[in-house]
C-alpha cells in the first residue's frame, strides 16, 4: 500500500468493497484466529507437520467452513 506513495504509480489492486467492509473483515480474521488458537496455515502447514490432532481438525474445520460458504453464496444466494 505504500509503493504508490514512493513510486508515482497507481496502486494495481481494484478494491470490490469498501474500507469499512475490509477492517470489519479483519477483524473477524484476528477474532477468529485467536479463538482458532493459530492461523489457518500455521494449523495446516507447521501443525499438520508435526502430526498434531488439535491442528487436524482445525484444518479440516477451516475447509468444510471454506466449502460451505462458497456453496452458499454461489449457489443458494445467487451470487
Amino acid at each position: 500500500m505504500l509503493w504508490p506513495l514512493f513510486s508515482g504509480e497507481p496502486l494495481p489492486i481494484d478494491l470490490q468493497v469498501s474500507w469499512p467492509v475490509m477492517i470489519g473483515a479483519g477483524l473477524l480474521v484476528g477474532f477468529g484466529t485467536r479463538l482458532g488458537s493459530g492461523c489457518t496455515s500455521g494449523h495446516g502447514v507447521c501443525g499438520l507437520g508435526r502430526l498434531s490432532p488439535r491442528s487436524l481438525v482445525a484444518t479440516l474445520t477451516f475447509l468444510a467452513a471454506a466449502f460451505l460458504t462458497t456453496y452458499v453464496i454461489r449457489h443458494l444466494a445467487g451470487g
